[in-house]
């Protein structure tokens, strides 16, 4: 509902004559299946955008291929992960009392989320099956998941999780809920695009349950995995991680943003509309 209401506005604006700014211009998959709907919704928006907020340098690449001007194309960081840095900086107690419990205890802490439509059906039942197994072959884990209610992802993982005892289905998190959880966890999987965003902010490793994605950045820096839906694929990188995380210390730099996204956009439309001097430079990974 979200996508749609947003690519409408963005018609209507069109319609109008008034100029358009899209944040996390450029991003691509070139496969316009994956993610459906929003790779198509993004490619069109593109079109009609003005002012493209690029992410990463890699996404400006991808616009000038299809030849929007460099001119126009601004490359400024993910506000995501302004926003992820302003909520860890705060000192706000977790609400969910599932996840508070398994940061507090003993175990490891593994977030899963996985709610993509392309998941749906069998890629489902292959996640929750290696999920399960890792669960099984690591009594020093608990896997946290917050499932999505629509039924597509409710049902199967309720019959093919909740009753193993160290992983626990939850309601949607919220925003500082699933900071903490991205923050605390060991290891992510995940079909999700803010989160490969968000995580490496942390060091914390992440295994992309996709077939393709529009953010390589991190699996190019070491800290994502695209490993698909294939249930030994996801078990065999799972427990690669696990070792390997307990004897690292290193966080890298988070490809995606350096916490000032926002500023840089509102710096450029204040010198595009109002004329005042440029105060801060494209963002340079």
């Amino acid at each position: 509902m979200i996508l749609q209401q947003s690519l409408l506005a963005r018609w209507l604006v069109f319609f109008e004559k008034i100029k358009v700014g899209h944040v996390e211009a450029g991003l691509r998959t070139n496969d316009k299946w994956a993610p459906w709907p929003e790779e198509v919704f993004r490619r069109m928006t593109d079109v009609v955008a003005d002012y493209h907020f690029a992410p990463t340098h890699q996404a400006r690449k991808a616009l000038l291929n299809e030849n929007i001007s460099g001119s126009n194309i601004h490359v400024t960081g993910n506000t995501v992960v302004d926003a992820l840095l302003e909520i860890s900086e705060r000192n706000t107690q977790v609400e969910n009392e599932t996840l508070q419990k398994v940061i507090e205890g003993d175990r490891r802490l593994v977030l899963l989320t996985a709610h993509r439509r392309e998941s749906f059906g069998a890629p489902l039942v292959d996640i929750f099956s290696a999920v399960r197994s890792l669960a099984d072959e690591h009594p020093d884990i608990e896997i946290v998941y917050p499932v999505h209610p629509n039924p597509n992802v409710l049902i199967p993982a309720k019959e093919s999780l909740s009753n193993h005892p160290r992983i626990h289905l939850t309601e949607p998190l919220n925003y500082v809920d699933l900071v903490r959880a991205i923050e605390a966890a060991d290891l992510i999987l995940t079909d999700s695009g803010g989160i490969q965003e968000e995580a490496p902010t942390f060091g914390t490793p992440v295994l992309i349950l996709r077939e393709v994605t529009e953010r390589t950045e991190g699996v190019e820096a070491g800290t994502a995995y695209l490993v698909g839906t294939d249930p030994s694929r996801i078990l065999m990188e799972g427990r690669r991680c696990l070792v390997e995380r307990k004897s690292s210390t290193e966080s890298p730099r988070n490809p995606y943003g350096d916490g000032q996204a926002g500023t840089r956009i509102a710096d450029i439309l204040l010198s595009n509309f109002l004329g005042c001097p440029r105060q801060t430079e494209d963002w340079v990974e």
